[in-house]
């Protein structure tokens, strides 16, 4: 038989990753399908199969080795998951032997193969890039005096090839302490209609201000170039 396991790689919070196994074959019962010369033989494919993030679905095809002549009479039966990670996908085939140059030809008698595609539930994001810019102001500012931190928020536009802000969506004001490696989130801002940034917060030391956006399905994360702010 030939086997082919089908999967996208998980690229962001998907379980599984190139994990999706074929674990059983059965045609027929495992028993030779017999054919006459006017009835048709049907027989059951089954293929057992598991993937940490379940079985999506499968396809099958069948030929016979001797002639490289495949076999199209068949219905697709689909998956029905066993639990979680794991289903049996069937299809079902009806060989006939109908007439010369339609149906089975004595040429195809002895072994055939089987090809198989599983495919898993696993997925691959293709996301819009964005960008994000923080301004914090005015600087210096006297130690606990208002700083207000605007920015904006956009992304990549397809359609025109622009970018355009990016509304409605939460954004992490984050600081730096100077002499630190580390930002700690504030507070968290929503973006405008228009995907502009703007809060106030006391300027309490020394350090960078940034924006984080940490992305959605179709939008990729974004941190803002820290902007230091110098305190009085």
């Amino acid at each position: 038989m030939a086997l082919s396991a089908l999967t996208a790689p998980a690229a962001e919070a998907v379980n599984g990753n190139g994990d999706l196994k074929i674990t059983k074959v059965s045609i027929n019962g495992g028993k030779p399908v017999v054919v006459g010369t006017t009835t048709e033989k049907t027989f059951i494919l089954a293929i057992t199969a598991t993937d940490s993030s379940g079985i999506n679905a499968a396809y099958s095809d069948v030929w016979a080795r001797a002639t490289a002549t495949g076999f199209g009479y068949h219905d697709n039966l689909g998956c029905k998951a066993v639990n979680a990670t794991t289903a049996t996908c069937s299809m079902k085939y009806v060989m006939d032997p109908g007439f010369y140059g339609t149906g089975l030809e004595n040429a195809q008698a002895g072994a055939w193969q089987t090809y198989l595609q599983i495919s898993s539930k696993d997925q691959f994001f293709v996301k819009r890039y964005a960008k994000l810019t923080t301004d914090a102001s005015p600087e210096p500012v006297h130690r606990g005096a208002t700083l207000t931190v605007t920015g904006k928020l956009s992304r990549a536009n397809w359609d025109d090839n622009l970018y355009h802000g990016y509304s409605t969506q939460s954004v992490k004001l984050q600081f730096r302490k100077a002499g630190s490696s580390t930002y700690t989130t504030v507070k968290t801002v929503t973006t405008s209609s228009t995907g502009a940034l703007r809060t106030t917060v006391t300027a309490a030391s020394d350090g960078y201000w940034r924006y984080a956006f940490a992305g959605t399905t179709t939008t990729a994360s974004a941190n803002a170039a820290g902007d230091y702010v110098d305190t009085k």
